[in-house]
């Protein structure tokens, strides 16, 4: 009940709530009264939620990462020309800006929590950057590129 209130309730102009977070690249906000999927651009998080799939080397640590950082927050929402509206899933593609004006697909990569993903090799407009916060990820051993971090899964 509590996150029924609070998708309802009033924020700042051009900000919208999280309500809630599905998985570490997706999530649902409150838009103009109306729950919303967003699905991250640029990100790709390992899989928690796919019915397919088994839940993958640290996409737990992902999807608390996005929970923790995101639920009840207000942020921004940036659409990309270059990505499209809506994915196939009819989930809108946008970057998330918090607060502090950080963009939260850019800090999930650069902490280690997931990869630069680009979709069917479609530029869109922070590419460069999400391409060098993964390279420096991967550099320093952050997150999902630590040593050994996946080695018990992989075995």
């Amino acid at each position: 009940m509590l996150s029924f209130w609070l998708a309802f309730t009033p924020v700042p102009e051009g900000l919208y709530r999280v309500v809630k977070t599905v998985d570490g690249d997706t999530i649902k906000v409150s838009i103009n009264n109306k729950i919303e999927t967003i699905r991250l651009i640029g990100v790709d998080t390992p899989e928690t939620v796919d019915p397919r799939r088994t839940v993958q080397c640290f996409g737990r640590e992902a999807s608390d990462f996005t929970k923790k950082t995101l639920s009840n927050q207000n942020v921004k929402l940036e659409a990309d020309i270059l990505s499209g509206d809506r994915d196939k899933y009819q989930r809108l593609l946008r970057y998330v800006f918090l607060s502090d004006g950080q963009n939260f697909n850019q800090v999930l990569i650069e902490n280690g929590y997931g990869h630069e993903y680009t979709y069917n090799s479609i530029p869109y407009k922070y590419q460069k950057i999400f391409k060098q916060s993964e390279k420096d990820a991967r550099d320093n051993s952050r997150g999902l590129w630590a040593s050994g971090v996946c080695d018990k899964i992989n075995q």
